[in-house]
């Protein structure tokens, strides 16, 4: 029976099996291992075809017993096929990969000052790309990534990708640099697709400029990597179907607005029609306090409230994928709960008029003050929104939203 396998030291996250059967290659699967157990797994060439990842690219190089060009120019390998007499050719798809993504990205590096974040294998290849495109290139390794290394590059850098881990799932919440400093920028690539959105992309999303996360290089290295496995020519049209099937998994859809909006219902809604399991926030925080809301409210107040409601969002919309999410009417009212809920979300707000929102139950929905609540978070409900949807009718509202997934293709 053929095999083909992922190698890498720590795998459990990987989309690679299930992108490489949408190829329809059955006999895919991972292959984890220390670097210890890598001469006996080469020598014994227990499989037909290898996708290789960090952190053992440079050892399959090694290993091969013949080289594509871009593998020996990039110096690394993260693709094997072992031949009918039982050699290793080895190539390097990330090269194709990243090209991809900047083109999809409509991203144009000729002529403009790109600094890489990262100098391990990933930055290599990103670096070679940048070049035969025409762009200029500053790598900023680990030691350099402070104020006094990135500094001299502030006014002039256009570009900048982050090929270093930080920002990757389950560490989400670190950044490799703070946007903000750098004046010329009009791009930012993230090589990390897991989560959908780092920090660092949520950044440069909210400054306006052209961005893409690391997804579309996976797919488009995958599909080329399917291609040298089998010797077959694929269409483009099955990279985009991928990065699209990848995204339905995977991003969550969820709703914001004020106490009281329809959030529940609306969520329900959009849960049945989109085939997604549903989850209530506050829901959630009843049933592990076993108390409802106003018992909440009554015993620890809102601050303690605010603990428990950040730990249900970050447990909830940092970890999960692929749910119909319904949070809290304050949760936006904490930075890092917005950062939670973008990081894998589509957001949308349910906005409705304040003097249709139902009040009973909802220890804050005070009629006489309700108005100033509104005026508060509603700067708070935008910012965090990708997009917003009147909540006049749950089923209108519903339909809007699953419309704009359709659009998105989630």
């Amino acid at each position: 029976m053929a095999k083909y396998l992922l190698l890498g030291e720590k795998l459990s996250h990987s989309l690679s099996p299930e992108i490489h059967r949408m190829l329809g290659n059955a006999d895919y699967s991972l292959a984890e291992m220390p670097r210890a157990a890598l001469p006996d797994f080469f020598a014994k060439r227990d499989f037909d075809g290898l996708n290789v990842t960090v952190p053992y690219k440079k050892d399959a190089f090694a290993a091969c017993d013949e080289l594509s060009d871009a593998a020996r120019t990039l110096g690394s390998v993260n693709t094997v096929v072992k031949r009918p007499d039982g050699s290793l050719y080895g190539d390097n798809t990330d090269f194709f990969g990243f090209s991809y993504l900047l083109d999809r990205a409509d991203i144009d590096v000729k002529d403009k000052k790109c600094l890489v974040i990262g100098n391990g294998g990933a930055s290599a290849t990103v670096c070679a790309v940048l070049k035969e495109r025409g762009g200029r290139v500053k790598v900023i390794t680990h030691g350099e990534n402070n104020e006094a290394g990135l500094s001299p590059h502030f006014c002039d850098t256009e570009i900048i990708v982050n090929t270093s881990p930080v920002g990757m799932f389950p560490n989400c919440d670190g950044s490799p640099v703070d946007l903000h400093g750098f004046c010329s920028l009009c791009a930012a690539v993230d090589l990390i697709y897991n989560p959908r959105r780092t920090n660092f992309i949520l950044q440069a999303a909210d400054m306006g400029i052209l961005y893409s996360g690391g997804l579309p290089m996976l797919a488009a290295q995958a599909v080329r990597s399917d291609e040298i496995f089998f010797g077959r020519k694929r269409s483009k049209d099955i990279i985009e179907a991928i990065i699209e099937h990848i995204e339905q998994q995977t991003a969550n859809v969820v709703l914001v607005g004020m106490p009281g909006c329809g959030k529940t219902t609306v969520g329900k809604l959009v849960a049945e029609r989109s085939v997604r399991r549903f989850i209530d926030i506050d829901e959630m925080i009843e049933n592990s306090a076993k108390k409802s809301i106003p018992e909440i409210f009554s015993e620890i107040g809102e601050a303690g409230f605010r603990r428990l409601e950040a730990e249900a969002v970050a447990g909830v919309c940092g970890k999960l994928s692929g749910a119909v999410i319904s949070t809290g009417g304050g949760s936006v009212l904490l930075p890092e709960n917005i950062m939670h809920m973008r990081r894998n979300g589509i957001v949308f707000f349910i906005e409705r008029p304040t003097d249709e929102l139902a009040t009973e139950g909802r220890p804050l929905s005070d009629p006489a003050t309700l108005g100033k609540m509104y005026e508060k978070r509603l700067p708070l409900y935008k910012k965090s929104a990708d997009y917003t949807v009147s909540g006049e009718s749950a089923g209108n509202a519903a339909d809007r939203i699953c419309s704009i997934l359709s659009d998105l293709g989630v």
